[in-house]
Formats: C-alpha cells, sequence, structure tokens
C-alpha cells in the first residue's frame, strides 16, 4: 500500500480497509439474492464481423451452504470451434463464474494496492485504485500456481470506489496469471440494488488475445446480471444446476 495522502480527509490505507470490508460483506449479502445471467463470447473476424459465438442463459441461487446452483435456461450450441478458438470445461466455468466482487479482505494480503487518485463516475465520486496480484513478482509464487496449472486466479487492473458508501462501483482489468490459458480485459459496471447494495450488472470486454502458437483471436464478451430478487432459505432449483 502507498502511504500516499488523497484528496479527502481519510487515507489510502483507510479507504482500503473500508472497501475490501464491504467487498466481505458483499460477497456474502449477495448469496440471499437469485439472479438471471446473459452471458455471450463472440470470436470477431475481419471488419469485426461475428464468425463464431458462445451464449447461455442461466438462473442461479445459492443454497444454504453458499453453492451456487444454476439452472441453463438457453445454450444454443457453442461455434467458437469454427472461427478458431477452442473452449474447454475449465474456461466455460471460468467465463461463466466470472468473480464479480475483485478484492474482499480475505484477498487483501495478496495484493499490493495503490492510490491512483479520484475520478468522477456519472453522479459519483469516486477513489480509484490499482490492484496487483503479489504473486506476479513473485517468482516462487508464480511457480507454485504454474505447477498448480492455476491460471485466472487473481484479478489485476483498477477498482473504483464509491466515497460515500465505499463500495466498488467499477472494476477493469484482467484475471492472471495467465500460462497456456488467455483471457480478455474486462470492464465489470455496478448498479446500487435495493438501495444498499451495489451488485454487479454487466461485464463487457473487447480484446486481441495473444497465443504462443497460431495468430491472435479477436474475442468481444458480454456478461449481463439482472433480475435481482431476495429468495427464502432452502430454494431448490429443479433442472440442470450445478
Amino acid at each position: 500500500m502507498q502511504p500516499v495522502k488523497s484528496s479527502g480527509s481519510l487515507s489510502p490505507e483507510e479507504v482500503i480497509r473500508r472497501f475490501t470490508t464491504k467487498e466481505s460483506e458483499l460477497r456474502e449479502v449477495w448469496k440471499d439474492y437469485a439472479y438471471q445471467q446473459e452471458s455471450r463470447l463472440q470470436v470477431l473476424g475481419p471488419a469485426r464481423v461475428v464468425s463464431g459465438e458462445y451464449y447461455q442463459v442461466s438462473e442461479f441461487v445459492f443454497d444454504d451452504s453458499g453453492k451456487r446452483l444454476q439452472k441453463i435456461i438457453k445454450a444454443p450450441p457453442s461455434t467458437l470451434d469454427q472461427a478458431g478458438l477452442t473452449m474447454t470445461a475449465e474456461d466455460q466455468n471460468a467465463f461463466i463464474n466470472l468473480q464479480p466482487f475483485a478484492l474482499t479482505a480475505e484477498d487483501l494480503p495478496n495484493y499490493t494496492v495503490t492510490y491512483v487518485g479520484k475520478e468522477k463516475i456519472d453522479d459519483l465520486n469516486t477513489y480509484v485504485f490499482e490492484v496487483t496480484p503479489k504473486a506476479l513478482t513473485d517468482p516462487k509464487l508464480l511457480a507454485k500456481l504454474k505447477r498448480e496449472k492455476a491460471e485466472g486466479k487473481y484479478f489485476q487492473g483498477r477498482v473504483w470506489v464509491d466515497d460515500q458508501d465505499f463500495q466498488i462501483v467499477k472494476t477493469a482489468g484482467k484475471t492472471v496469471p495467465e500460462f497456456k490459458q488467455r483471457f480478455p480485459r474486462f470492464e465489470t459496471y455496478r448498479e446500487n440494488i435495493d438501495g444498499r447494495y451495489w451488485f454487479p450488472t454487466y461485464t463487457t470486454g473487447d480484446d486481441e488475445l495473444e497465443f504462443e502458437k497460431g495468430p491472435s483471436v479477436h474475442v468481444r464478451m458480454l456478461v449481463r446480471y439482472k433480475n435481482y430478487r431476495k429468495f427464502n432459505s432452502d430454494v431448490k432449483i429443479i433442472g440442470d444446476a450445478e
């Protein structure tokens, strides 16, 4: 953490403490909500024409143990392979289960968080922080992740924190580390739900994925989280479930 004073009355360290605590709370509160998730990943060819697509719409709830349950509503066959991009089961899981909460208090020891400044987003005044996983600068930790094939375990990028609620309202970056797999850069935006909680509502990305072997692949992604509603415990989804 950087010992740099922000333009407000709070130090960056205090803002970090507050928003990471809020992230931990939000991750737990999120489990009290059901929602619908629409996930789309496209490969773009020349002139940005879509040459392949993965698309899925699902309903999600959490059971009493905190496990997320999925009912697939719509999932036409993927055509990504026709565009030269292979999506493994691990890729699909990583894409569908994009971590919507970037940096909780429990995650903080694994990161270096640097205060950047203040920025206005629409009507919100926000603190901006740069977030870097410590594993990326530690050869031993990075080698361990590579042995374990733990790709895409961490978030690297920036977060924007509302200066009133001390909740993250936007994230921009990517999942790391990358060894064999490649992950697109993305931005996640949040909206105020029920007048209290800033939950993710959509994630967007447009990036060129560079592979060690073969040509680069231009991808575009969009994930929407919608129809948030609270539900009682013991909710069960009957159908295709995780």
